[in-house]
Formats: structure tokens, sequence, C-alpha cells
């Protein structure tokens, strides 16, 4: 067992180190936050990356949704780069890569937009009642719903006469 374990676990060790070797650089130093993540047709993007460094500015591409290019500055904390874009009203549903390249030192970060029909913000709040074909305790029609009552009174009361006849042995 021990010549079995010795060169799986040497393989495996040598296939993790080979991909972490693999990695883009890039990757490591933060991406690039876009806000709001989903979108629809027409609505306006933030996004912000922190890779370009204090004061740092960057290109960004957001060609794919059909945007085109855009400026990242730094803000008011003069920390991360930020910019705008509007997500053109003919874009299509789907996800789409939004780069940007940093000016100083090229380095490039990703992040991911996806653009919906219907907006996540917005809520639907339910309005009437469940159609659920039963109905409820104050219908439509107040005399239906006296009728019914009514007939349940009848029929407890029709009830509890018969069983009150058979505990006395009436016969029934």
């Amino acid at each position: 067992m021990r010549r079995t374990a010795r060169p799986l676990t040497g393989t495996a060790l040598a296939v993790a180190v080979a991909a972490l070797a693999a990695a883009p650089a890039y990757g490591a130093a933060g991406g690039l936050e876009v806000s709001p993540s989903s979108v629809v047709p027409g609505g306006q993007v933030t996004v912000r990356t922190a890779a370009c460094g204090d004061g740092g500015t960057a290109t960004g591409d957001a060609s794919a949704v059909g945007a085109g290019s855009l400026s990242l500055a730094p803000g008011a904390d003069d920390q991360d780069a930020t910019g705008r874009f509007r997500v053109p009203p003919s874009a299509q549903p789907g996800t789409y890569e939004i780069t940007a390249t940093c000016t100083g030192s090229g380095r490039l970060v990703t992040g991911d937009l996806v653009v919906t029909l219907t907006s996540v913000r917005r809520q639907v709040h339910p309005r009437g009642s469940v159609k659920t074909g039963v109905g409820g305790a104050l219908g439509a029609d107040p005399v239906q719903t006296a009728a019914g009552v009514a007939a349940l009174a009848v029929a407890a009361a029709g009830g509890t006469w018969l069983l009150h006849r058979r505990a006395r042995g009436d016969g029934i």
C-alpha cells in the first residue's frame, strides 16, 4: 500500500503546484466589482476596482454588452478606480464579462454583469384574494354566506337531535 500511496501523493502534489503556477497573476490582487450585478437593458452600472492601487486609473471595456469603453478614475476616497456606463436598451439577456486594464501596471481585472428582462429590485406584492376555489368567509355575496351558515346550523342541530334520541334509546 505504501508503494502505491507515494507515487499518487507525489502526482497529486505536482498537479496542485502546476495549477497554482498557471493561475493568472491578476486574479490574486482583486477583481472588478460590478454594481448592480444584475441590470435591465437601459440601466446604469458602476464598476470599481482597488487593483490599480491608491489613486490609480484604468480603462474599462464594456463592449461585450454593447456599451463600449469607459474610464475609471479615483473616487472621493482616492483609493478605488470607479467608472460608470449605461447598458444599451437593445442589450439581450445574458451574462457579460466587463474588463478593466490599470493604466500604470497593465493589470487586467474582470467582473460579470447579468442582463435580465425583469428588475431584481422591483418586488411584486400580491393583491386580492387567493383563488383556491373554496371561497372566503365573507365572499362577494353576503346572502350566499348567510345561507351557508344557516345550512350548517340546521345540520348541526339535526345531528345533535339524532344523537340525543339514540342515547335515550328511542329506537333510532
